[in-house]
């Protein structure tokens, strides 16, 4: 049998693979744009209040998950905000955590670049009571609470890649405010909306690229509307993670425009199912923790055949990414699950679950540095690259995703 090799990301290096030569390659369209820092100058103009507004300026990022070329993005920001008449004392950067745990200073000097030693960056924590106000309930009822510091600033810019997201539907835009910036349990309302108390199941509508009828997505949307005021820079990204444009806005229609253009890009348009797939996260950031690269494991699985397998490339150097996961995963049994978290929905339960129900339909293995009992654990298999050599073997019928983060079905 003819074969063909492949170098799949995995953390900051790759691994190369002898696949059969007829394996089908599941890739993305790459966006056929560039960076180009005088459109977003005049775009952004037109959206700058002027003058600007007397008092705070906050500028809101994302964590080391979801990176967005800030090294690049934030000095000329800042420049362009001075030149605008903004005073340096007044910008403040709030980095947008939800509930993910907090970054070290090496983490974030390397995710946002020296700006990090030269202003102040706020680094959010959910559960400090005293810092949030409520500016009011959805009709699903979600309280919306977010830092009081926010809503009080003079001006509020959000800069955050766009990606697909496995129950939000998309990442990046309004989530950098909420969830980013919002009380937990207030997220944790938010993200009970992931489970259908009809049908004891995983809500259907909440899945990656999906707004309309997905109860989640549409709280979320809902919730925008209490928000005060902001600017919105979206980055685009290329396979590779990459930012290639930036659009702006100031409406949530320009936020859902932006969504659709990464959507055209990272939707694939093969309907197959495949008894082995062979993915990668797509390497650092993507695969830097389980519950990060678990995003990667959902997009893959829509190209599982039922009791077939799938191998993610997954290195996970920071290991689970959660304090909340496994005490669900250790319950063994989805239905107590699902009632414990109706009954109070915390952390990544609903990432159990979802994990739960892949393991029924087929089987999962990872080539990853969690330890081996750590993954029997969750259900799954560790696997070193020969060992996924041998698996491949004489396979006839297989994808291979390179970067399974951001390639959905």
């Amino acid at each position: 049998m003819n074969s063909i090799s492949v170098d799949l990301p995995y953390g900051e290096r790759k691994l190369t693979f002898s696949v059969p030569a007829q394996a089908v390659m599941l890739s993305a369209r790459e966006p056929d744009c560039r960076v180009d820092l005088d459109l977003l100058k005049a775009q952004f103009t037109a959206l700058l209040p002027n003058p600007l507004p007397p008092g705070p300026i906050a500028i809101v990022v994302a964590d080391k998950t979801r990176l967005c070329d800030y090294p690049r993005i934030l000095p000329w920001l800042v420049a362009f905000l001075q030149a605008q008449g903004g005073t340096r004392e007044h910008i403040r950067f709030y980095i947008a955590y939800g509930t993910h745990s907090r970054q070290t200073d090496a983490e974030s000097l390397a995710a946002y670049g020296p700006l990090y030693r030269q202003f102040p960056f706020v680094h959010h924590q959910s559960r400090d009571q005293g810092q949030f106000t409520q500016l009011g309930t959805t009709r699903r009822g979600t309280p919306v609470r977010v830092r009081r510091d926010l809503v009080q600033s003079a001006l509020i810019i959000t800069i955050g890649a766009i990606s697909h997201h496995y129950f939000a539907g998309f990442g990046g835009g309004r989530k950098l405010l909420f969830p980013g910036l919002a009380e937990q349990e207030a997220i944790y309302h938010n993200h009970q909306l992931f489970l259908d108390q009809r049908t004891h199941e995983l809500a259907s509508g909440c899945r990656a690229g999906q707004l309309s009828h997905n109860p989640l997505a549409e709280d979320l949307e809902e919730i925008n509307r209490f928000l005060p005021p902001y600017l919105s820079i979206h980055g685009l990204l290329n396979s590779g993670g990459e930012v290639v444009a930036y659009r702006c806005g100031n409406r949530y229609h320009h936020f859902v425009e932006a969504c659709v253009e990464h959507d055209q890009s990272f939707r694939s348009p093969d309907r197959g199912q495949y008894p082995l797939v062979l993915a990668s996260a797509g390497g650092f950031p993507k695969d830097i923790n389980f519950i990060q690269a678990h995003k990667a494991i959902d997009n893959a699985a829509a190209f599982v055949a039922a009791g077939g397998h799938l191998i993610v490339l997954a290195q996970c150097s920071d290991g689970i990414g959660s304090s909340t996961f496994l005490p669900y995963i250790d319950m063994n049994d989805r239905r107590t699950v699902f009632a414990a978290l109706l009954h109070r929905y915390c952390g990544n339960g609903g990432t159990a679950l979802s994990m739960m129900a892949k393991t029924k339909r087929f089987s999962i293995a990872l080539v990853t540095a969690l330890e081996e009992s750590l993954c029997h654990r969750i259900g799954i298999t560790r696997l070193d690259q020969h060992q996924v050599q041998q698996r491949i073997g004489q396979q006839k019928s297989m994808a291979i995703i390179a970067n399974s983060s951001m390639l959905i079905r």
